[in-house]
């Protein structure tokens, strides 16, 4: 397919930073169910490899339960699609920030600051600016792979780990998004071939095709109108470029960087008693992989989110944030 024929890819979808702008809902969200606290009661810049990231803090640092920080996907997407998470703020501290060429981060544009392992780095050195010992970790999606790798190290800051919808390894990734192509109907499949054959149709045709598969395995919700206001006020920046440089322009097709990644060695490196995989029902990282990922770490806990696709925390914010709450109380020690 073209680049011109693509209206969205995982560039928009993961960690939800520019769901707000896709394809009509099949259902709406509640508005305003959710105390959302859209300022941050602290915002800093670290310093890392490349720039600058921009970090932003809710609730206390040093109140008596452990910090959460949350990666957001893409690669490209930022913090902004998150902010439901704020809504735990009362009960322990979360720390939302954008990754290098990412929302309100600096966006130097330079491939060669787009390895894993760099990412990866960012994790811990926001961790040592905020002088936080030690804290629970989740991610969606591409925050799910930095998840999955930065739980691998074993970090002794590491007290509960959250992997999410994750990109584990590139051709697990591609197979889950064919297999449920080809449970679209007919007409969708048959465009969505045509439009990555040599004479694709117009771009309303393939992005209606796109949009089908969109619907049922991305985000099944308009999302809080409120997380759409607050990314309105963030400048552009340099997601588009990371993500096609990483991935790719085309979902089903992976050309960038990551057209190899294969993380799946590092589950036998986790810590299962700390360890929850999660997934959305309809989620194109489809639940019985995800699951099937959790089963081969010993003692970790796998939960499908009834009702949500890939973008959890959109589709079905009040059932995640109460398991993400159960999950970080439960690994609250030891």
């Amino acid at each position: 397919m073209t680049e011109s024929a693509i209206v969205w890819t995982r560039r928009s979808m993961i960690g939800a930073s520019l769901a707000a702008l896709a394809a009509p809902p099949v259902r709406a969200a509640p508005a305003n169910a959710l105390p959302l606290q859209i300022k941050p009661d602290r915002e800093l810049m670290v310093p890392v490899e490349g720039g600058r990231l921009y970090v932003r803090v809710n609730g206390d640092l040093g109140g008596p339960r452990l910090p959460l920080v949350y990666l957001h996907g893409g690669p490209g997407s930022g913090h902004a699609g998150l902010l439901a998470l704020t809504a735990l703020a009362e009960e322990r501290a979360i720390i939302l920030y954008d990754q290098l060429d990412s929302g309100r981060s600096d966006a130097p544009g330079d491939p060669k600051n787009w390895r894993v392992e760099r990412f990866v780095d960012e994790i811990d050195a926001v961790r040592r600016a905020l002088g936080v010992e030690r804290w629970h970790l989740g991610g969606g999606s591409w925050g799910g792979t930095l998840a999955l790798e930065y739980g691998a190290r074993r970090p002794s800051a590491l007290a509960g780990l959250i992997i999410q919808s994750p990109l584990v390894s590139t051709r697990s990734w591609i197979a889950d998004a064919n297999a449920l192509r080809r449970e679209l109907p007919a007409q969708w499949r048959a465009t969505l071939d045509a439009c990555e054959g040599a004479m694709p149709p117009g771009d309303e045709q393939c992005a209606a095709a796109n949009d089908a598969y969109f619907d049922r395995h991305v985000l099944r919700t308009k999302g809080d109108p409120r997380v759409a206001a607050y990314r309105a006020t963030i400048p552009p920046h340099a997601g588009e470029a990371v993500y096609n440089g990483m991935w790719g322009p085309v979902e089903f097709r992976a050309t960038g960087l990551l057209k190899d990644y294969d993380g799946e060695p590092l589950l036998a490196r986790l810590d299962g008693r700390r360890t929850l995989f999660v997934a959305g029902e309809y989620d194109e990282a489809r639940p019985v992989t995800v699951a099937n990922f959790a089963r081969r770490v010993p003692g970790a806990q796998y939960r499908t989110i009834s009702g949500s696709a890939h973008v959890i925390v959109y589709d079905a914010p009040a059932a995640y944030l109460t398991l993400i709450s159960d999950w970080c109380r439960r690994n609250e020690r030891g």
